[in-house]
C-alpha cells in the first residue's frame, strides 16, 4: 500500500519549520499529518482514535507555542502520534510500540519535546503545575502547557492539582480536550458538568471591549474595573468550577 502523499509535511523538521506557515498552509498540514498518522498506525497499530482528535490541536499548539522551550504535557500520552511526527521522530514513526521502537506514549528519553513521560491519566495537571512553580522560582518566563481530556478530567487527581494551582496562583495554561470519549464513554456528574459548560462568544467579545476601555482608566478604576467584570462574568455564565478553582476558563473552542 502506497504511503500518503505529504509534499507540505515532508519540509517539516521541527515546530520551527510549521511556525513559518500561514493560515492556509497549517491546514493542509493537518490533512497531511491526519493522513500520516493513519498510515502509520495501521502498520503498527496502537490508539488512532485519541491521535485523530488533536490533529488540528497539535498543529496549533506548536505553532503558537516555542516549544520546546514552552512545555507541552499531554495526559496519558497515547493521543501524541501527531505531535511525535512534527518534533522529528517521522522517520520512526513506524516504529511505535515495537520492540527499540518509539514508545506509544510520551517519553521523556526520547526526546526534548516530551518534558514528562506519563501513561496513567491525569497528571497532567500536576506534573504542569511543578514546572510552572520551579520556572517561576528559577525566574523563566516560559509557558507550561497541559492538555487534559474529559475522561482524565473526571478524576480526583486532578481536581486536586487544579486546587493546588489556583492556591499557588501560577501561571499554567489547561487545555481541556472535552470529545465526550476515552477508552469508554466517561460517566457521572462531573462529565455531565462538562457537557453543559459554556462561556458566551458574546460575553469574550464584550469582555475584550471592556478591557481595553479599563487599561486607559487610573489603577484605582482598573482594579474595580477587574473586579466589576469576575462579578459580571458569574452573572453572565453562571460562572464555573474552574473559576472557584482560580482558573479563567475560555470556551468552548470548535477545534
Amino acid at each position: 500500500m502506497p504511503r500518503p502523499v505529504t509534499p507540505l509535511l515532508d519540509t517539516i523538521h521541527d515546530p520551527a519549520d510549521l511556525r513559518r506557515l500561514d493560515d492556509t498552509q497549517l491546514r493542509q498540514l493537518a490533512e497531511e499529518l491526519r493522513q500520516e498518522t493513519i498510515d502509520a498506525v495501521s502498520v503498527t497499530g496502537g490508539h488512532l482514535g485519541a491521535g485523530l482528535g488533536v490533529v488540528e490541536l497539535t498543529v496549533a499548539l506548536h505553532h503558537v507555542f516555542d516549544t520546546p522551550r514552552d512545555r507541552l504535557i499531554w495526559d496519558v500520552g497515547h493521543q501524541a502520534y501527531p505531535h511525535k511526527i512534527l518534533t522529528g521522530r517521522r522517520d520512526r514513526i513506524r516504529t511505535l510500540r515495537q520492540g527499540g521502537g518509539l514508545s506509544g506514549f510520551t517519553k521523556r528519553a526520547e526526546s526534548p519535546y516530551d518534558p514528562f513521560g506519563a501513561a496513567h491519566s491525569s497528571t497532567s495537571i500536576s506534573a504542569g503545575l511543578g514546572m510552572a512553580v520551579g520556572r517561576d522560582l528559577a525566574g523563566r518566563q516560559n509557558n507550561v502547557i497541559a492538555v487534559i481530556g474529559d475522561g482524565a478530567m473526571s478524576a480526583g487527581m486532578a481536581y486536586e492539582a487544579m486546587n493546588n494551582a489556583g492556591a499557588l496562583d501560577s501561571r499554567l495554561i489547561v487545555i481541556l480536550n472535552d470529545n465526550d470519549m476515552s477508552i469508554a464513554p466517561p460517566v457521572g456528574a462531573m462529565s455531565a458538568y462538562l457537557a453543559r459548560l459554556v462561556s458566551g462568544r458574546t460575553y469574550r467579545s464584550l469582555r475584550e471591549v471592556a478591557k481595553q476601555l479599563a487599561e486607559k482608566l487610573p489603577r484605582f478604576f482598573h482594579d474595580k474595573a477587574r473586579r466589576t467584570e469576575e462579578y459580571a462574568r458569574g452573572f453572565w455564565t453562571g460562572g464555573t468550577m474552574f473559576e472557584e478553582l482560580g482558573f479563567y476558563y475560555v470556551g468552548p473552542i470548535d477545534g
